[in-house]
């Protein structure tokens, strides 16, 4: 294959081209941001079952308090009605188990106040750690929607450079002979397409060629299209390359 050694070295831009434009797809399909987000989503799900658990905890607890303040309104109210009896009544034997019944009583609403102190620190412990689970789980929330909004700008940006190199690729290859366009594009698959030769060196594998392989380039005509024989790619010469 021929083509002049101007249409060969267009091949460097296309090449040039389609590796930013490999890179803004990668940047495009797998922004920078997606694996610490991955995480966070992860540890989102973690810290949000150990906040429901907590709250769980926190409601029972709660539920528990609610039940002993009823306790003690229902005992209070007990002690009043019978110390209102207790002061009218006029039969020993009925006052005697007032009395009694009174005492009983206090003891225990001593007893429920004990517990429903004890209680309502658990509520405060319980209220607390739902508490610092939520800030984590907060926290945990605004980073990823962080990284969330910036991978969406850069995909954005990604796509819109993708867009505008493609156009550029197109108004370079315009130029190109076709069949020299195919044959790049062919090889562009496996390494990449077209590279130049610099001081002996393949710049497409950073190979420095034997010195048979470049005597026969050194021979052939400057519009021949020669390929490196380690990667593949076709060989741009030019001042630089050492020949």
């Amino acid at each position: 294959m021929n083509a002049s050694p101007e249409h060969q070295r267009i091949l460097l831009d296309v090449a040039d081209l389609d590796r930013r434009i490999a890179q803004a797809e990668r940047a495009r399909t797998k922004p920078s941001q997606a694996a610490r987000i991955g995480e966070l989503v992860a540890i989102r799900q973690e810290q949000l079952r150990e906040l429901t658990a907590l709250t769980g905890t926190r409601d029972d607890v709660r539920t528990e308090l609610t039940r002993l303040e009823t306790d003690v309104s229902l005992v209070e109210k007990r002690r009043a009605r019978d110390a209102e009896r207790l002061a009218t009544a006029t039969n020993p034997k009925e006052a005697q188990a007032l009395e009694h019944e009174l005492a009983s009583l206090a003891r225990r609403q001593s007893d429920l106040e004990d517990i429903e102190l004890d209680v309502m620190g658990r509520v405060e412990d319980a209220d607390a750690a739902v508490a610092a689970q939520q800030a984590l789980l907060d926290t945990t929330t605004a980073e990823g929607t962080a990284l969330t909004a910036q991978a969406k700008a850069d995909v954005a940006a990604a796509t819109e450079l993708g867009a505008q190199l493609a156009r550029d690729r197109e108004a370079v290859t315009d130029a190109l002979p076709a069949p020299l366009l195919a044959e790049y594009t062919r090889r562009a698959a496996n390494s990449a397409g077209a590279a130049l030769l610099t001081r002996g060196t393949c710049e497409g594998c950073r190979i420095l060629l034997p010195g048979t392989d470049l005597n026969d380039i050194r021979r052939s005509a400057d519009d021949a299209v020669v390929f490196c024989p380690e990667c593949g790619c076709i060989l741009v010469r030019t001042e630089e390359s050492g020949l």
